[in-house]
C-alpha cells in the first residue's frame, strides 16, 4: 500500500523545548483528528553519530539549540492533500499560529515524501 509523509526537521532552542512540546501535543490532535494515520515530532538525543553529515552541522545550529526531527504519515498524497485542507481551516491551529513560535519557521526545513520502502 503507497504511503506518504509530510517530515520536518528544524532547529530549536533547548530553553523553548517546553512551549514547541506544548504546541506539538495540539497541532498532534488536530492532525489526527482530520485523519492522519500517525503524527511524530522526536527532540535529538544522539546528534553527532559520526557518520554523514550531522543534523546539527546541516542546520547550522546555534549554542543552547537542539534538533526536532518529525513526521506525519498519510495512506496518499491525495489523502495529505485531504487532511490539510482540513487543518488549515481548524481553529485550533489557527490560534496557535497568531502569537510567537518557539522556533524559526526561516530555518525549518520542510518537505513531502512518497514512501518506497514499509517493514
Amino acid at each position: 500500500m503507497a504511503r506518504y509523509v509530510d517530515g520536518f526537521v528544524l532547529p530549536l532552542p533547548k530553553k523553548n523545548l517546553a512551549a514547541y512540546r506544548r504546541l506539538a501535543k495540539v497541532a498532534s490532535r488536530v492532525w489526527k483528528d482530520h485523519g492522519a494515520l500517525e503524527y511524530r515530532e522526536t527532540v535529538g538525543e544522539d546528534l553527532n553519530p559520526g557518520v554523514g553529515r550531522p543534523f546539527p552541522k546541516q542546520l547550522r545550529t546555534r549554542r543552547g539549540e537542539t534538533v526536532v526531527f518529525a513526521w506525519i504519515l498519510y495512506r496518499s498524497r491525495a489523502h495529505r492533500d485531504r487532511v490539510c485542507a482540513k487543518v488549515m481551516k481548524d481553529p485550533r491551529l489557527a490560534s496557535m499560529c497568531h502569537g510567537p513560535m518557539p522556533f524559526d519557521l526561516k530555518r525549518m526545513c520542510f518537505g513531502g515524501f512518497e514512501v518506497i520502502v514499509e517493514a
